[in-house]
């Protein structure tokens, strides 16, 4: 398994990354962790002309507060948000979910924005910022702009990143004090989630029961009327299209959903 050539180049700052990337052509790619990118270059998924190294910008690294919400830079590791004291303690669920992906070596190397632009719908992270209501914060040839994490994934390993952009940072809504709820079936140890469950102040959200991460409108509206977690939880898979494969068929998967929907309005974490 041996990638096709590619050039290497790697940006000393955040505008000359967006520099690199608009003097190059449009199969070039942002490198950051590499634990997605690599292994899908390895098998030829993917071809890029060029790899643009942003693993080692202490700018898009870290964890800060602007008021009501951490700021969290886009190549910042798994393990340090999971290990961060700040997101333990105002967005737990978001800690708790670095904290799920892969084993500690990916944890150590792969970053939250290269996970959140690889967009893998059965992934932890992107389950769990469509649950906390995140923002995402992009840069461009326009310059910046916000979106929100229920509008950024757009299907299968797709984003609303657009050519040229480059996602700085992610901004969570502090909840100290929160209840909330995290649930994960898999079939060994770190593997991908066959469904995953998130969920916090009335939001639901889904891991790979569609072709993104998507909200369990059916039971938040439950929520909303005054139904409790198992009423709403029944409610789950309404509305859901999973697909069937090797793992599981669409059945089982919005059974699944159901099951893990109540353990996670229940406060369970798994």
């Amino acid at each position: 398994m041996i990638p096709a050539p590619f050039d290497y180049v790697r940006a000393s700052s955040v505008d000359n990354a967006l520099e690199l990337l608009a003097g190059h052509d449009e199969d070039a790619k942002l490198l950051a962790g590499g634990h997605s990118l690599l292994p899908m270059m390895k098998v030829r998924l993917v071809m890029p002309s060029t790899l643009i190294d942003i693993g080692g910008l202490d700018e898009l690294r870290g964890v800060t507060v602007d008021g009501d919400d951490l700021v969290i830079g886009g190549a910042t590791p798994h393990a340090v948000v999971a290990a961060s004291e700040l997101v333990r303690s105002d967005a737990p669920l978001l800690a708790h979910s670095a904290g799920q992906v892969g084993d500690p070596q990916v944890r150590h190397r792969g970053t939250i924005g290269g996970s959140l632009a690889h967009a893998d719908p059965a992934a932890d992270l992107p389950m769990a910022v469509v649950a906390l209501g995140a923002t995402l914060e992009l840069r461009g040839p326009d310059g910046a702009r916000r979106v929100s994490a229920d509008d950024f994934f757009t299907g299968y390993f797709e984003t609303a990143l657009q050519p040229g952009e480059l996602l700085t940072a992610v901004r969570v809504p502090r909840r100290p004090g929160v209840t909330w709820g995290y649930q994960k079936f898999t079939r060994r140890a770190n593997d991908w989630a066959v469904v995953g469950v998130a969920a916090i102040a009335g939001r639901v959200a889904m891991a790979n029961m569609g072709a993104a991460p998507i909200r369990a409108r059916a039971a938040e509206q439950a929520l909303a009327d005054g139904a409790d977690a198992a009423a709403a939880a029944a409610l789950a898979a309404e509305g859901t299209e999973p697909g069937s494969d090797m793992h599981a068929d669409a059945e089982f998967r919005q059974h699944l959903a159901r099951v893990l929907t109540r353990r996670a309005l229940n406060g369970e974490v798994g």
